[in-house]
């Protein structure tokens, strides 16, 4: 179902005294605190307001977005702030306000019922429910006029004919859970390099071979999708998708959809050529695209994906570190009022700050009439490689550094000048686990020890800050509610966990993963599907089994991935077997639409096509698992020991007269070698 994903807003600044103070003044969420002055008399998520709801036997309605959602910050400025529409909704109906990254469980429930009822969704995401928290009434941006008409007609309805307002909403609830039902199958037949194949040909008429992307007036980068094709490309030797990739990752790096003066990537372009974005930043997307960038210079050794590392990584330090670790949520697109005001450009303003250099800038950047965005500004993005460029303008490589080191410094320093878009400062535990994973692969590509802290670092935050008794918590704030973590943040943090034990070699890193796994198993397990819910509770009106990847990649996919990787750790054929099982039940799905389930296809690459071990033993192990981390090696698994161990992987290995590699499939191993370059051969000739 086409999700429209409007922008940005910033948090609106707080003001001494206040007409109005509302429920989510106790609040830590941004999102929430923007509303805590509304006339609107709201109040968080809790069973305890749905309780409320049927003792007054009054409608609820349910108003979900985040803190840097543009439009939900121009419906509340327009409609929620207003004393008549306030009046009309206190009187008639229980208001809840919801942080979608803090709820996404929420957020999944009535946005799935927003698309059966209208056909596609957004936010702000505005139901309205019956008593039990079923909904009557979904939609997204409305005007004053437009909510005032939804409220008093809904309201009419309930009060006049409960009874079909009773109907519709079951109607609309059954439609909730049937969407989360997925069919277990015993059927492990399916999982082929033919079915693989199928579901990559019947995306590729949707892909834009100029501007990379799939076809569309928006585009979106959704990274999972990228870094399936590249493993996938190298794997069956398909040009097409290599250079498919290629031209997406080249023309992403190029367009307004990066910053070109701090770095980092906003959310999505508006227009098919990545040239002006929504101007928000997310952690996810710069998390996962570190993975992507990093993975694809092993692939193209193209300088630029270098950079663009760098430089994003750079980004976060500075503008989305907490000082203790950990990373927050997301910078709003917003300043003083106006979407990217903090990031576009005047022509006079740029003349004024770059001086004699303002001539070459225009050009790479596309400074020209035909190009203004709004308001007379420019967003910057290129069209063209830096090879390229400079040998159009007769420029040598040392004046270009130069150049852009000037430029650098220059437009930097005035834009820091400028009122900064507020950031949200919660610290999310799935999304923090993403960038562990970020900074981790741009470690093994780039070798830079740092990056490596970073992601231990991070590792550190959340034992200390969103762990409590083994069990995970959604979000950490200081101050703020505990709420319970969810499939999302067990699983990809084990997956996390994983990826750091494979790089370090630290046993601690694969026993956390295990527990994570396990415990999720216990809160999660669905025996009705053999999938995982996305919740441990009971308290919504449809149970959740997320299976499609959207920014974020499925839970359910990579607790599968998780399994797999395990089973191959271990030898153990359970866990491989539920990882096969969970595949198989996806494969109808999957081969009819690549574009949603690509974290699913990773998982049937490793399983149609033959995987590896690759096991390094002994007093040299680091080393020589750095080496061959620096390769791109898709379906291999990377593991490594420097003392005896009785892993299966590693037991009898240990030798005192060396450091060996062994090279295995399906528990047959080649002979042991002792250097990264005969393993890779051995690897290429199984």
């Amino acid at each position: 179902m086409a999700i429209i994903l409007f922008s940005c807003s910033d948090i609106k600044g707080q003001k001494s005294d206040h007409k109005y103070t509302n429920d989510l003044i106790n609040e830590t969420s941004p999102y929430l605190l923007q509303h805590a002055h509304n006339p609107v008399n709201w109040r968080p998520w809790s069973p305890s307001a749905l309780e409320d709801a049927k003792k007054e036997d009054k409608l609820v309605l349910v108003s979900v977005g985040y803190s840097s959602c543009h439009w939900c910050h121009v419906m509340e400025e327009e409609t929620f702030e207003d004393e008549e529409v306030a009046k009309l909704m206190n009187e008639n109906f229980i208001n809840i306000k919801v942080d979608r990254e803090e709820r996404p469980d929420v957020d999944h429930v009535y946005m799935t019922a927003l698309q059966l009822i209208k056909g596609n969704g957004g936010w702000p995401l505005n139901v309205i429910t019956l008593p039990n928290g079923k909904p009557i009434y979904g939609g997204t941006y409305h005007t004053k006029e437009q909510w005032s008409q939804v409220l008093s007609e809904v309201s009419k309805l309930y009060k006049e004919d409960p009874k079909k307002a009773n109907e519709y909403a079951d109607m609309v609830a059954k439609g909730i859970q049937e969407v989360n039902i997925i069919q277990p199958v015993s059927d492990l037949g399916m999982l082929t390099p033919e079915v693989l194949k199928n579901s990559v040909d019947k995306w590729k008429d949707s892909w834009d071979l100029k501007w990379g992307g799939n076809k569309g007036s928006q585009k979106f980068m959704i990274p999972v999708n990228l870094d399936f094709l590249l493993d996938y490309a190298i794997l069956t030797e398909d040009n097409d998708a290599k250079d498919f990739v290629k031209t997406t990752l080249d023309r992403i790096a190029w367009g307004g959809v990066y910053d070109h003066i701090a770095g980092g990537f906003y959310r999505y372009s508006t227009d098919a050529q990545w040239k002006v974005p929504h101007f928000e930043k997310m952690l996810y997307d710069n998390a996962q695209l570190l993975s992507l960038y990093s993975k694809a210079y092993k692939v193209f050794k193209e300088p630029m994906y270098k950079k663009v590392v760098e430089e994003t990584i750079a980004f976060l330090d500075r503008e989305m570190k907490n000082p203790e670790g950990g990373y927050y949520a997301a910078i709003d697109a917003d300043s003083e009022g106006e979407e990217g005001k903090f990031y576009v450009w005047k022509e006079e303003e740029l003349k004024s700050v770059l001086g004699s250099d303002f001539e070459t800038f225009a050009k790479y950047y596309n400074i020209k009439r035909s190009n203004i965005w709004e308001n007379d500004s420019y967003v910057l993005f290129r069209t063209t490689g830096d090879e390229d460029f400079i040998k159009e303008n007769d420029i040598s490589w040392e004046e270009w550094a130069e150049y852009q080191e000037r430029w650098q410094k220059k437009i930097l320093t005035a834009r820091n000048k400028r009122i900064r878009p507020n950031t949200d400062d919660k610290i999310i535990t799935s999304w923090n686990a993403l960038l562990i994973n970020g900074f981790v692969d741009a470690y093994n590509v780039f070798q830079e020890t740092d990056y490596l802290k970073k992601a231990e670092e991070i590792f550190r935050f959340i034992e200390k800050n969103s762990l409590d008794k083994d069990q995970l918590i959604h979000t950490y704030k200081k101050g703020s509610k505990k709420s319970d973590g969810f499939l999302e943040d067990y699983s990809f943090l084990a997956n996390a966990s994983l990826k750091l034990y494979s790089t370090t070699m630290s046993v601690s890193y694969l026993d956390f993963a295990k527990k994570m796994n396990q415990i999720a198993k216990d809160k999660f397990a669905d025996e009705n599907s053999g999938m995982y819910s996305f919740n441990s509770d009971d308290e919504l009106i449809a149970q959740i089994i997320k299976t499609d990847d959207g920014v974020l990649p499925s839970p359910n996919a990579v607790m599968a991935e998780n399994l797999f990787l395990l089973g191959h750790i271990d030898y153990d054929k359970e866990a491989t077997l539920k990882a096969r099982s969970m595949l198989s039940s996806m494969i109808s799905v999957l081969e009819e639409n690549a574009y949603n389930y690509s974290k699913w296809n990773s998982l049937l690459l490793k399983t149609a096509y033959p995987f590896y071990e690759i096991a390094v033993v002994g007093t040299d192990a680091k080393q020589l698992l750095v080496e061959l981390q620096q390769q791109n090696l898709p379906n291999t698994l990377i593991v490594g020991s420097s003392k005896d161990s009785n892993m299966p992987l590693f037991k009898g290995r240990y030798a005192d007269d060396g450091t060996y590699i062994y090279v295995c499939q399906d528990h047959t191993c080649k002979l042991p070698v002792a250097t990264a370059k005969e393993a890779l051969e051995q690897l290429k000739n199984f």
